[in-house]
Order: C-alpha cells, then structure tokens, then sequence
C-alpha cells in the first residue's frame, strides 16, 4: 500500500515538526524550544513535603515539568501547598495535575497549577466494556453531554491561563469510542480530538496531545495518525511523548525507547516523559539521553528524497520476503552475535550468549535468548557448532577454507558480484545506499542482505534502503546491521533500541546485529545479546520472555510497585510469552493494561483484584496471598511451567 508522507516533516532529512507553542508557567513548549522533560511524582499527594521533596530530586535529576496526581478534591486542594513550598524553596518548575474520573478536582486544580492533564476516556465517561450501539443522532447527543461536562474546566483553564493535555491512553478507551472505532490507534485519535474539537470552538488553544500505549506498535501509529488528522483539520499542537507502562531496568528502558525513539528519529515531539516502576528521579534521565541523541542530527549527509511511502505507516505489516534456510520468510527475525575481534578458544567463551556445551553428554543446551547466527570474520570456530547456528565467515577468509561447509560467506556488494566462490546455500552480502540506489542493483535467490550505513541519521538512510528495495520489488530478507564507537551500556541500549526498534516496528527486518567498537562492559556479549532480544521483545516481532506491564509508581498507588513486581518477575520469569500487568490502582488497571493475559490490580489498601484478561476472576485478596492465588489462576489456564533448576 502506498502513502504520501503526511505526519512528519520529512522521512530523509531530519527537521522538528513544527508544532504552535503552547505556555506552561514560565517553559513554553513546542515551537522550536527544545524538547522538554518531565516526570511524575509517586507519593501521597496530601503528604505536602514528602511531595516537595521528591519533587525537588526530580527537578535536580533533570524534569523540566513536575506531575502530580490530584483524584479527588482533597488532593487538587493540597496542590497548593505543595506549590507554595517548592516556589518558597526557590523551585519555579511548572506543575501538572493529573486527573482521572473527576472533573471538579480538574476544574479546582486548574486555579492552582500551571496544566492539567485530562484522560478522554474517563473524564467524562465509565468503562464497564459494554459494546454499545448509537445511530448517528444518539452518538451526536453523547458529545454533546460530553460538551456541557467538559466545557467548565476549559473555560476555567481560558481564564486562568491554564495549560491542558488531552492525554489518550490506549487501554482506557471509553466504551462508546471502542463501540465505534475498536481498539484502534483510530479510536484513540477521535477520543482526543471529540475534546479538541470543543477546546477549539471555545477559542482555548493551551493545548499538548498525547497517545500512549503499552504496545510499541499502537503508540507509534496512533501518534501518526493524530498528526495526519490534525493536518487535515488545520491544527497543531505540540505532542508528549511517553510508552505506558514500560515497566522497570533495561525493559522499561528499551521499551520507552522503541516508542519514543520512533518518533523522536522523524522529528515527531516536544515534550518526554519516559515511564519507569522506579523511584521518578531515574526517569529524566533516560529521557535526557533519548533526547540527546539528535543535538547534532541536524547535520548528517544528505538521502535520495522520497515523497511516496510504498507502505502504509499507520498499520503493522512485515516487509514481504522470502526464506532461504530458515532466514525470512515467516520466520522469526534472527539475531547475529559478533566474535569477529574477540574470537572463540574454548566452549566457555558461547556461554556469555547462552550456549552453553555440556562435555560429558557431548550436548549443547540453548535458552530463549540465544543468538541463531555467529559472525566469526577471520576464525574459525575451533569445536562443532550447535545445529541451530549458523556460523559466518569473512568471504575471504571462507574461500580458502578447504571444508566451506563450516560456515557461510560474508561479502561486500562488490566482492559478491565479482567472486570466484559462491555458497549454493546461503550467502550475506553487506549492501549500503550508494549499492542500492544504483541502476544495476540485483540480488539472487541465495543472497541475504545485510544493510549498513555511518550515517548520523542512520535509521532513516536504512529505512531508505528498504524503501528502495521495496520499490525495486526485491523480496530478499534482509539483516539491519548498526555499529557503535565509544558508547556506554546506557547509551547503547537506548540508541540500539532506537536505531533497529524504529525500522522493526514498520515490519522491516529479518535479523539484526549490532557491533560495538571501545565498549565498556564487563561482559560486552551477553549485554549485546540482552539487547537484541529485548528490542525484539519490545517491538513485538520476537517474544523469548514473559512481558510485563507495570505501571510506574504515583500518589494513586495502593502498594509498593518495585517490590511487588520484583516478585512476580522472579516466580513467572519461564513463562516464555504470557503478559502480566501489575497495576498500582484501579485508575491505571483494567483500562490501562490493554492486553495483558492477566492482572494484579491495587483495589484497596492491602487489597489486590486479580483479572483475566479484562475479567475479574479474585476481587478483594489480602495482598499477602495475592501473588500466590494470581499463581495458582495461570496453572489453572495450563500455561504454568516450572522454573529450570540452576
């Protein structure tokens, strides 16, 4: 299917969306400021200096903007005094309440603070999942109920000067948007713009969007999707960017930049909030370094333009290709392991990557996570390879192996056309943007491609390899290759999840591989490998472990979130698959968690509601048996398997 480009500025030449701006206190937003971090607060809202001074630790550690939960009136009326002692403490940074479900504390709130954030799924509705049925008069006479509910706080915000986000979030889609659109990024674009559409006619424009999901997928497309729409309506407001959800440690990492990196590569966002289940003053952080990534961007060497997309960016559909020896195809993306600078002297060396050689069975045992292609470059692998592996090796060092069949060549493009010795199996060929843009660009039906490039805007000189390629009507699979210099394991984490989530996320790609040069690690191959599989994972187009969904701490949260995740994780862990949403409350539970096969749900002090999906199966469980009685429901459903012994 092909699309014009119609939700960035451009798809080979990074520019910023340029969005209206929009006053939060004295930090505007959008425009050309720079992209802005927040975070949000994760305690009691009526403890007054337990907030101020978290708040403070998130303003030090980088958050430009401070949220903070306001659900009932008690809470709006203490943002007072919370504001009153930051300002008394010297800190000027803008505060945000955030509100679900009751308009009079967002109406009271928005005399205090400088924005409020509005949930259109629950502001002016409930969600019971109940498919509802309206002609086109009846759903006419729900916005407008929607209208004389919503109405109010707008003009308190007009008259205060009050900022607002109509912050979507995938899983909390009211029954009457999910009755009309689905469970679609659709469906989560008309929720927000039934509010813009009032907000416009009230000629009140302080206004930032957002389309947050747990699903890496639904986000990327639901924020494109709301800019082609706004474009078609004349409108421009600036965009918060944020996964909900991610969970914590290097998933929540990932995850976070997947989706938000996605956007951030074509220019799309003016403001970042990366959700983590850690203490908030970790999160600006990762926002920072996700942010920075693109300081120099600007300056990167020029791309074939293209204005004509060959596929569709607002649905998921992988790149048609075809299999050549299990690469492709319907196949799983592979993942390469690079020994090319290390080498291989002895079994042990695998095991970093989960191949572990057991001598006295004279078997090799495999985990979910390890890698299915092994790049040696110049050496030999001095011991048989496990079945399942593939290992590669430079072409010219494989032409003169008497045995070729201990692994398969690597070539350049050039090297390809011109060698003497070919595999009849299975050849890689490295390929770049000058290759393909040539005329005289042709591939075979042995060869798989490995694209590179030394771009500073790489993600979108390879997207524009497989543009071409898909405009060419070559179907061969393809590796995404990356290579890094002098970067740390943060930084590579979040610029790999970046740089190959983006291209994932669009269906491209059939392996990938990343080689990282001057790396600081201590154990530099599991942590590659780690990676790739958890980019993987995140993108949702390889699942190798069990995906949680854990809302981030606030002052909603009935129990501790990191403790009790923590335990889950470590009695689930082997369930290869199975999605657990661990959800602080009931605001963020039975919406927010989507997806998940089930959840644990705070409903009370102590109290855990255990779901199915989105039925209840436990309501009301002392905390103290929850974990085990959420246990006992997945044996129940015949997907429980025992942990492997150490």
């Amino acid at each position: 299917m092909k699309s014009e480009n119609n939700y960035c500025e451009s798809l080979t030449e990074y520019k910023r969306l340029k969005t209206r701006v929009v006053h939060i206190g004295d930090i505007p937003l959008g425009g050309d400021y720079p992209i802005r971090i927040q975070s949000m607060t994760t305690t009691d809202t009526l403890d007054t200096l337990g907030t101020v001074e978290q708040s403070i630790k998130m303003i030090e550690s980088g958050s430009e903007f401070i949220r903070i939960t306001a659900p009932s009136i008690k809470e709006a009326e203490n943002l007072k005094n919370i504001k009153d002692e930051l300002r008394r403490r010297g800190y000027k940074a803008p505060l945000i309440a955030d509100i679900h479900f009751t308009p009079n504390a967002a109406e009271l709130a928005a005399r205090i603070v400088e924005k409020v954030r509005v949930n259109p799924g629950n502001y002016a509705d409930k969600k019971k999942f109940q498919t509802l049925e309206y002609n086109d008069a009846e759903y006419l006479a729900e916005l407008e109920r929607i209208r004389e509910r919503f109405t109010p706080l707008v003009k308190i915000c007009k008259e205060y000067g009050t900022a607002m986000r109509i912050g979507t979030n995938h899983g909390s889609l009211s029954d009457r948007i999910m009755s009309r659109y689905g469970d679609t990024p659709l469906g989560m674009v008309e929720s927000a713009l039934e509010f813009l559409r009032i907000c416009e006619d009230l000629d009140y424009h302080e206004i930032v969007l957002s389309m947050k999901a747990s699903n890496t997928q639904v986000m990327v497309q639901a924020y494109r999707l709301l800019i082609k729409k706004m474009n078609e309506e004349g409108m421009n407001y600036p965009l918060h960017l944020g996964v909900t959800e991610a969970g914590d440690g290097e998933d929540g990492r990932i995850k976070s930049a997947v989706g938000i990196g996605t956007l951030l590569e074509d220019g799309i966002g003016d403001t970042v909030r990366v959700s983590l289940t850690e203490p908030p003053e970790f999160e600006a952080p990762v926002a920072i370094a996700l942010v920075n990534k693109y300081s120099e961007r600007k300056n990167h060497k020029p791309l074939p333009p293209i204005n004509e997309v060959p596929k569709s960016p607002y649905e998921y559909s992988r790149r048609e290709s075809f299999e050549i020896a299990g690469i492709g195809g319907d196949t799983v993306p592979k993942v390469f392991a690079d020994y090319s600078t290390s080498g291989i002297k002895d079994y042990k060396d695998l095991s970093e990557t989960g191949l572990n050689y057991n001598a006295e069975t004279d078997k090799w045992f495999m985990n979910d996570i390890s890698p299915d292609l092994l790049f040696m470059g110049d050496n030999k692998l001095p011991f048989d390879a496990p079945n399942s592996l593939k290992v590669v090796l430079n072409y010219n060092f494989w032409r003169t192996l008497e045995d070729k069949s201990i692994g398969f060549p690597y070539y350049r493009y050039s090297e390809y056309q011109n060698a003497e010795a070919k595999s009849f199996i299975l050849n890689f060929v490295e390929i770049n943007i000058k290759d393909v843009m040539n005329e005289d660009f042709k591939a075979d039906d042995k060869t798989v491609f490995v694209i590179t490039t030394d771009n500073k805007h790489g993600m979108a000189e390879e997207r524009r390899i497989f543009f071409e390629l898909l405009n060419k009507g070559i179907k061969n699979p393809i590796i995404i290759r990356r290579d890094y210099k002098e970067i740390d394991e943060e930084n590579l984490r979040l610029y790999s999840a970046t740089d190959l989530g983006a291209l994932l996320i669009d269906g491209f790609g059939d392996g990938v591989w990343i080689t990282v040069h001057e790396f600081n690690s201590a154990k530099p191959k599991e942590f590659i490998n780690w990676t790739l599989f958890g980019i993987l994972q995140a993108t949702r187009t390889r699942i190798s472990k069990t995906e949680y969904i854990a809302c981030p701490s606030c002052g909603r949260t009935l129990f501790d979130l990191m403790e009790v995740t923590d335990k889950i994780r470590k009695r689930t862990e082997q369930l290869k698959g199975v999605k657990i949403a661990i959800m602080g409350c009931i605001v963020n539970g039975p919406g927010e968690m989507a997806d998940a096969d089930y959840g644990y749900v705070g409903s009370g002090i102590g109290k855990i509601t255990l779901y199915r999906g989105k039925e209840v199966v436990e309501r009301s469980l002392n905390s103290e048996y929850a974990v085990d009685k959420l246990i006992d429901l997945i044996k129940e459903d015949g997907k429980w398997i025992e942990p492997a012994q150490n």
